[in-house]
């Protein structure tokens, strides 16, 4: 499956904050709210259990015509038959993962800077996630790097960007108005009482 050039919400299936009995349901909840890219993030769990989960979440995602791209592990994407997967500044490098992974998977990479954002446009990334823009758990390690560098990066990078780190519904608005097309949100839509719906609002908010 090739990256859906018009994706607009991506969500990440944490297992930090989902219990992995717990994940395919919220997983279905999220497809059915409309997320367009689905990312299985699990940390602190082995390569064997990360396998087992992403072999269920595949024909599911499939069902919605989404792509399941994994955090980190590039050696379980054609395994599981996972669309891609998405790396970190610390982790293999572009070149290192497209070596592993088939030619057509779908590769992501987080830029924490303008600066890393200018420079991933000379590397075989489908996407770049930009951020953390807020304060998040999920990243205790990264500072906020806030919204004013979000027009630059846009300017700079010919490929989709996601804003990521910290947003929420209640802070949508101001992450589109500050010239985000695209986000990740993370807690915002697994802690949501109504994930569908929770889903489908941030839709509403987001550009066309």
């Amino acid at each position: 499956m090739t990256f859906p050039a018009a994706a607009r919400l991506y969500g990440i299936l944490d297992l930090g904050y989902v219990e992995p009995p717990a994940a395919m349901e919220v997983a279905d909840q999220m497809l059915d709210g409309g997320i367009q890219v689905l990312q299985l993030r699990a940390k602190k769990f082995q390569p064997g259990e990360i396998r087992d989960l992403a072999l269920k979440l595949v024909p599911l995602c499939r069902k919605f015509t989404v792509p399941l791209i994994l955090n980190d592990h590039p050696e379980l994407v054609r395994e599981t038959g996972a669309d891609g997967v998405h790396v970190g500044q610390d982790d293999l490098s572009v070149e290192e993962v497209r070596k592993i992974v088939e030619a057509d998977a779908i590769v992501g990479l987080s830029t924490h800077s303008v600066a890393q954002a200018e420079a991933s446009r000379v590397l075989a990334v489908d996407y770049i996630g930009f951020g953390p823009l807020f304060a998040t758990p999920t990243k205790p390690d990264y500072a906020a790097i806030g919204t004013s560098g979000i027009f630059e990066v846009h300017r700079l990078v010919d490929r989709p960007i996601f804003c990521i780190g910290g947003i929420k519904r209640e802070n949508l608005s101001e992450v589109i108005d500050a010239g985000a097309e695209r986000v990740v949100i993370v807690s915002g839509i697994l802690q949501a009482p109504d994930i569908v719906s929770y889903c489908r609002s941030c839709l509403d908010l987001l550009p066309t």
